[in-house]
């Protein structure tokens, strides 16, 4: 303060006793120059702050991504029983490195008992019943854990809160194996499956698998019969096939949005015959549309599941043309996109004796191999094996 107020006389004085110059226009000029010269120059050594670090869940796991997904579908009874050690052996002794783990099941439950508190404790259940220890072991031996949690198939869901699901005659509508829907319309059925996500992504596993994420099969011929809302969806100048597609699509991209603080990927499974279309319109599936929001799309071409669409009679005899021409037209479909996801199909190991004679064949080591190979020849170096109860074939090489 002493100083400030001795600089000020000594200013004062100095201004009565120096002449006072005058200032041509042209030294203004000048002056003015170098000022805006040195405001330029100040300006110039500034630089933008760098926005903070994303926040991203840790949660305690290390997991290394391998050089290519190749794994097996394991439910929860398995993944909380006596058969997760003959499946961890197998996927420990061959170049199997990966398993997709239910955590929320075909009919709506979880295959774990999470804590009290949670919001979801009601659909928990005892299959597996140490998680923590479960993940240990696959971080030990480096097995990659991806979670799968089935969206829109939910029959508990439907049940307890029959507004997310759809009616018939006032009662909740089931389809012919006695499974129901909720409603990808509703943004409260997105929130329910992505919080059971986000409890899975904080568990450990490094990846979410979404499936079913679409509407019921056939809905195009039920769609205006059955009672349901439409939600956010409803004033859209859209048809009802448009509507359903922009539905999964949104869940698709929202899901991606809210799982990134917690440093998962997420894949969707799809049908396999999606891609040979423009979208699927009963279930709302844009093959592509879909593949703009994800790290990894699953299509499911079990060999089982196709009729002759590529010309080929009877396509489960014949598991490397069929997977060979899926993957051609699924190379194309992604190289149309500015940023594709990994592909990274289902495969088949087991047999579709419900073909009936003549229309099937066992399916063991050659076909498991004769699929892998058609993919990899395409430059498909990803896959995922589905047996329901998973009991996969021995001997098989994995990188053929």
């Amino acid at each position: 303060m002493k100083w400030s107020k001795l600089a000020t006389s000594f200013c004062l004085i100095t201004m009565c006793v120096l002449p006072i110059q005058s200032v041509s226009a042209e030294s203004k000029d000048s002056q003015a120059e170098s000022s805006h010269e040195k405001r330029t120059l100040t300006l110039s050594k500034k630089e933008i702050p760098a926005a903070p670090p994303r926040f991203v869940y840790d949660s305690g796991y290390t997991f290394k991504y391998p050089d290519a997904i190749r794994g097996v579908y394991v439910t929860g009874h398995s993944a909380g029983g006596e058969r997760i050690n003959k499946l961890t052996n197998l996927v420990d002794s061959t170049d199997l490195n990966a398993m997709v783990i239910d955590i929320k099941d075909d009919n709506g439950n979880l295959t774990y008992e999470p804590e009290a508190s949670s919001s979801y404790a009601d659909i928990g259940q005892p299959y597996i019943k140490d998680p923590k220890s479960l993940l240990d072991k696959l971080e030990e031996k480096q097995i990659y854990p991806i979670a799968r949690v089935v969206v829109f198939k939910d029959t508990v869901l439907a049940n307890k809160k029959p507004e997310l699901s759809y009616k018939d005659g006032g009662q909740v509508w089931k389809n012919g194996r006695g499974e129901s829907f909720v409603n990808p319309f509703l943004k409260e059925v997105w929130d329910y499956n992505v919080g059971i996500a986000i409890e899975a992504a904080k568990m450990g596993f490094q990846e979410i698998q979404f499936d079913y994420v679409r509407f019921p099969e056939g809905f195009e011929k039920r769609d205006k019969e059955l009672e349901y809302s439409t939600g956010e969806y409803t004033d859209k100048e859209k048809d009802n096939v448009q509507k359903r597609v922009q539905a999964v699509t949104d869940f698709v991209a929202y899901a991606e949005e809210k799982l990134k603080p917690y440093g998962v990927k997420v894949s969707v499974d799809i049908f396999g015959y999606t891609a040979t279309l423009p979208e699927a319109p009963g279930i709302g599936q844009n093959f592509s549309k879909i593949s703009e929001h994800v790290d990894v799309i699953s299509s499911m071409i079990y060999p089982s599941h196709w009729t002759p669409y590529f010309g080929i009679a009877k396509p489960d005899l014949q598991p490397y043309e069929l997977v060979t021409e899926y993957a051609k037209l699924e190379n194309k479909k992604l190289a149309e996109l500015e940023d594709p996801p990994i592909s990274r199909p289902w495969l088949q190991d087991f047999t579709a004796s419900w073909l009936g004679s003549g229309n099937y064949k066992t399916y063991g080591k050659a076909e498991i191999e004769a699929q892998i190979k058609a993919l990899n020849d395409q430059g498909i170096n990803e896959f995922l094996l589905w047996d329901a109860g998973n009991s996969y074939t021995e001997g098989v090489d994995y990188t053929p």
